[in-house]
């Protein structure tokens, strides 16, 4: 459990502050990736398709969480 706090804090933390800071393009790049939303050019504009680095492993885990129940 130790061993993965450093590896885990960092995502965390931007998985929380990415809705506060930038609510509009978080949401829309969960639900774009996890293709809740339609495939649209104007829609896609809204993506911060930065925000899914390598590094960020809950940004990943929660879109595949969506794509499973939807």
């Amino acid at each position: 459990m130790q061993p993965l706090i450093p590896v885990m804090f960092r995502p965390l933390v931007r998985l929380l502050t990415s809705p506060t800071i930038e609510p509009v393009a978080a949401i829309s790049t969960v639900l774009f990736y996890s293709e809740l939303l339609p495939q649209n050019i104007i829609l896609e504009r809204l993506v911060g398709h930065y925000l899914l680095s390598n590094e960020n492993n809950l940004f990943h885990f929660l879109i595949n969480l969506l794509r499973c129940f939807w």
